[in-house]
């Protein structure tokens, strides 16, 4: 082991993504510290870490925030389908620990939500945008964490709240677009790792801004990366785009 390695722990193990994150770590220059799993507590684990990464469930999220807590070190959560409560918590946390909480951890996406931001904000409100995402048929929530991360983007871009200006699931006699609307729409099947397009969709021209993912392994990369660079951080709130240098 390399004297720099850092012993970084997965919570959520057994998932997708943590054994993604377990291999990436296994055939990289950090080490595997240890995982827990659903009903098994995470705060022996976090004594053995100098950092966490959590890829489990919304309800787990208190006791890992705690056990990252009682241990004083920082913790990446890349767990999607978080509510108003669980930022709440993670806000709360951010003011003693280091924390990166994101939807997505892939470097790629972080650099199109950068450029989905830039877009927004320069293209006016007469360019409507809708946010198109398509995952395998496991995928459990929807839109996805990823879609939401461009969702908020671009609203952040445009000066305005995600909540009061989104439009999901249409169907039926819906009217027309609201003005300013940003749109979602989920497609599940087969075993697609994930696909994103943003479309700005102007008069007689329309951008198309996209990422695809061949494989899990690109979260996990970027994952690691992220806890690595949480580490010797002040307290505070943090997201990929810190780690690549955006903010």
């Amino acid at each position: 082991m390399a004297e720099d390695a850092l012993r970084i722990g997965i919570i959520g193990s057994e998932g997708r993504m943590g054994q993604a994150i377990r291999a990436v770590l296994d055939a990289g220059e950090h080490v595997f510290a240890g995982g827990v799993d659903h009903g098994e507590q995470p705060g022996p684990l976090a004594t053995e870490c100098d950092a966490l990464v959590d890829f489990s469930a919304p309800d787990a999220l208190a006791a890992n925030i705690a056990a990252a807590r009682v241990a004083d070190i920082p913790i990446l959560i890349g767990t999607t389908g978080l509510g108003e409560e669980h930022h709440r918590m993670i806000d709360e946390a951010a003011d003693v620990l280091p924390i990166l909480q994101t939807g997505n951890t892939s470097l790629g996406v972080t650099l199109l939500a950068h450029l989905v931001e830039e877009a927004a904000s320069r293209l006016g409100p007469d360019w409507d945008i809708e946010i198109v995402e398509m995952h395998h048929r496991m995928k459990i929530d929807a839109p996805s964490g990823t879609a939401v991360l461009l969702g908020e983007a671009a609203a952040k871009g445009r000066g305005i709240e995600l909540a009061a200006n989104r439009e999901s699931g249409r169907d039926g006699h819906t009217g027309k677009r609201a003005e300013g609307a940003i749109g979602f729409a989920a497609l599940r099947g087969g075993t697609v790792a994930g696909e994103h397009s943003v479309i700005l969709a102007g008069e007689q021209e329309r951008i198309t801004l996209s990422h695809s993912a061949e494989d899990r392994a690109i979260f996990a990369r970027g994952a690691v990366a992220g806890a690595a660079w949480l580490v010797g951080k002040p307290a505070g709130r943090y997201t990929m785009n810190d780690v690549l240098g955006l903010s």
